[in-house]
């Protein structure tokens, strides 16, 4: 199949989409603490998704991991394993910097690991990513997405310095510029992991493929083990979680420990719950599926899919801030920013998508 980049960018604007989507249905989740909930969409995320869309798109799935060489399967879970320890520090790096710093730092360091990472090692970097036109419009083209993620991190910094000290001290108790480096540093380059784990995963796409699975499809194998690495992460920290907040019985319904509003009912919406969190896990899902998909048209750069993802889910989830109307009451200077950010991140996906276009000329 000839590598087709516009239409690479398209399945990464999707996945963007849908990365930048799947917290919502979380909105409609009652009365469950965010480990129980988190697990439950955790589980269709990480295991039941992958598994059916994997077993259903590809070629003898089962058979394929069954013979892919065990230091494969070790390194893409190991990965994937790694990655989870990013997702979990996410959290923690919005705790000591709040929202808009956090995400931008966390981020910023994820797309230009995850990105160029993979070519480094491989020691082509100089070659085909220095030494090449094509390779050079890209390099521009991430350089791009990280000056939208600083303006995005500028934009958020603006509306925060102009909340009051109570709505601060509402969004950012625990305020500690040191520590929320740190942190988001380590968030950023554990969670840049699950690029390393889709590199590390091409004998996988190779036993696919020789099996009969289509070009198109070829990513979704690697989910499956990639994901349950991320799954054993999440899962121990949330049973963790689980137990120390006596939050296990959530699980099964009853009626909540928490308080409530006066007049409102204490009895816990259990199919409702799982309902919306099986929603908000299988969106977060196709974020990857049209990853992997938007990979294979971008030739022998396919490296450079990260850098759309990360740029598409900052295009996407700031929109979903503007509809939600969390931006209500900025400064023009603060839309200002956050429009520019939009605008920047935007016209990387172009120049990204057209440094690929230039490699299959």
């Amino acid at each position: 199949m000839t590598p087709n980049p516009a239409l690479g960018v398209v399945f990464h604007w999707l996945g963007g989409l849908a990365s930048g989507s799947f917290y919502v249905p979380f909105r409609a989740v009652k009365k469950w603490s965010w480990e129980t909930y988190w697990l439950v969409g955790g589980v269709f995320s990480w295991i039941i998704v992958p598994w059916i869309l994997g077993s259903v798109m590809t070629s003898q799935l089962a058979a394929v991991i069954h013979e892919t060489p065990w230091s494969t399967v070790f390194w893409v879970y190991f990965f994937g394993v790694l990655w989870g320890f990013g997702g979990l520090t996410f959290g923690l790096t919005m705790r000591y910097l709040g929202m808009s710093l956090g995400m931008a730092m966390v981020l910023g360091y994820c797309a230009a690991f995850g990105t160029l990472m993979p070519p480094i090692f491989h020691g082509v970097f100089g070659t085909q990513v220095m030494g090449t036109h094509s390779g050079q419009v890209i390099l521009g083209g991430i350089a791009v997405c990280l000056l939208g993620i600083a303006f995005a991190g500028k934009a958020g910094m603006n509306k925060e310095g102009e909340m009051s000290e109570e709505q601060k001290k509402e969004t950012i108790k625990e305020f500690n510029l040191r520590k929320g480096i740190l942190v988001a540093t380590f968030s950023g380059i554990m969670s840049a992991c699950f690029s390393y784990g889709l590199d590390a995963g091409q004998p996988i796409r190779d036993l696919t493929l020789k099996y009969g699975t289509s070009t198109l499809w070829q990513g979704l194998p690697i989910l499956v083990i990639l994901l349950l690495g991320g799954f054993t992460t999440n899962f121990v920290w949330c049973v963790m979680l689980n137990i120390r907040n006596k939050t296990g019985y959530q699980y099964v319904g009853g009626e909540t420990r928490e308080p409530v509003k006066k007049g409102e009912s204490r009895r816990v919406p259990v199919l409702s719950n799982y309902f919306f969190s099986a929603l908000a896990g299988t969106t977060w899902y196709f974020q990857f599926f049209f990853y992997t998909m938007g990979e294979t048209q971008m030739g022998k750069y396919k490296f450079s899919s990260w850098t759309l993802h990360m740029a598409s889910i900052i295009i996407f989830s700031s929109l979903w801030g503007i509809g939600l109307h969390e931006w209500r009451g900025a400064s023009r200077k603060t839309w200002s920013y956050l429009f520019l950010s939009l605008a920047t991140l935007v016209a990387s996906t172009v120049i990204v998508g057209y440094g690929n276009y230039l490699s299959t000329k």
